[in-house]
């Protein structure tokens, strides 16, 4: 077993356990990332999920390169969507995910960092696009996610030059949103993450829905989406309960 999974007040805290490969990816610790938040998205006890590596070195230090090195081309493609395809099931969770990146976020860690939802590192996280380095460009959307986060300019710099930023630099290009002290990174995590718990599930399911979607379209497209999204959202019980609340001038009970 190579993942951690465990549930905190309505949290799931998913713990890539490599310490010692500085939780470097193969197929096998894909395999049960994609498992342990798909069980995480189907579990209603579970209304936020948060991602983070063992260990204080790193959150993911990219692909197990000795695996790569024996790919041929049909072994790598296979590597690459199953690389993407973990990407995807994070980037489509209806639960939020956070990702508290407690120190090396490089090639694929990097990209798994970027479908998620929220970005929190510790002071001591260093991120990357390394590929070039090896020959290679990135496999799991670091071209489609890093520009749509950062924008074109500077992913395309990080990208070929393959070089190493802080959190800092990270928190001002906006790749994090916040930066904090290793020791308090995953408490900070679940703060956040109780914040969110405190909001309609079926609101913040469909906010992310609408963020997602309006990646590669029109301004009219999504517009036309949101508005959609955000009339629906009248015939549910959670909306009547939270408008209801706020007449009421009381806390919304949006998880009995």
């Amino acid at each position: 077993m190579f993942v951690d999974n465990k549930i905190e007040n309505n949290v799931g805290i998913l713990t890539i356990d490599r310490p010692k490969a500085l939780n470097a990816m193969n197929p096998d610790v894909l395999w049960e990332i994609d498992q342990s938040i798909k069980k995480f998205i189907e579990d209603e006890d579970v209304g936020v999920i948060i991602l983070t590596g063992a260990g204080e070195k790193a959150f993911i230090a990219g692909a197990d390169i000795k695996v790569m090195q024996q790919l041929d081309r049909k072994g790598a493609l296979d590597f690459g969507k199953l690389g993407q395809e973990i990407t995807m099931t994070i980037e489509d969770s209806p639960k939020p995910v956070i990702a508290a990146v407690n120190g090396f976020a490089l090639g694929g860690g990097c990209e798994i960092s970027l479908a998620c939802h929220i970005r929190f590192a510790s002071e001591n996280a260093k991120f990357a696009q390394p590929e070039v380095k090896l020959g290679l460009i990135p496999g799991w959307g670091g071209t489609q996610r890093l520009p749509r986060i950062v924008g074109k300019g500077i992913a395309t710099e990080l990208i070929i030059g393959g070089h190493m930023i802080d959190a800092q630099d990270a928190y001002r290009i906006g790749l994090v949103n916040k930066v904090f002290p290793l020791e308090i990174l995953l408490e900070e995590s679940i703060k956040f993450a109780q914040v969110i718990l405190g909001n309609g599930p079926n609101s913040v399911a469909e906010s992310l829905h609408c963020i997602n979607y309006s990646a590669g379209q029109s301004l009219i497209n999504g517009l036309d989406m949101e508005v959609e999204s955000f009339s629906q959202l009248f015939e549910t019980k959670e909306t009547n309960e939270g408008l209801a609340a706020f007449v009421e001038k009381r806390k919304a009970n949006f998880r009995p």
